[in-house]
């Protein structure tokens, strides 16, 4: 009976080592997929200045549209436009610029946390040294 199995057959009901090295290769396969460090950190990098420049861009069209809209309202073409746009490219250079500043403290935080742990194991060290 080719084709069909019986529940008795070893082939059907894998023993307890092969299900074992069956899981055994599905987490090694598992974790080999995982992006390496060194991505993650270049696309934080990426997602760093595409923030930026998102920010620079949404004064400048918010300070384009108010500009415009006031223009049109009062009829005097140019001259809300030229100033709200300005002002836009001012405030999107300031939040660019906090945004910055964030991160920057940020980094300065997680360096000096670093810094602590590395001076932490260092006395350990020192400390084991002296007792020996």
């Amino acid at each position: 009976m080719r084709g069909h199995f019986r529940l008795a057959d070893p082939e059907v009901h894998p023993s307890a080592d092969r299900l074992e090295a069956i899981g055994d290769r599905l987490e090694k396969l598992k974790t080999g997929a995982e992006e390496p460090p060194h991505m993650k950190k270049d696309y934080a990098q990426a997602n760093l200045a595409w923030r930026m420049v998102i920010e620079l861009v949404a004064g400048l069209g918010i300070g384009f549209g108010v500009g415009y809209g006031l223009d049109r309202l009062f009829g005097t073409m140019p001259l809300f436009l030229v100033i709200f746009v300005l002002l836009g490219l001012a405030a999107g250079v300031k939040t660019m610029l906090s945004s910055a500043k964030e991160i920057e403290v940020q980094m300065a935080a997680k360096a000096a946390e670093g810094e602590t742990k590395q001076a932490a194991q260092a006395a350990g060290q020192e400390e084991d040294r002296r007792g020996d």
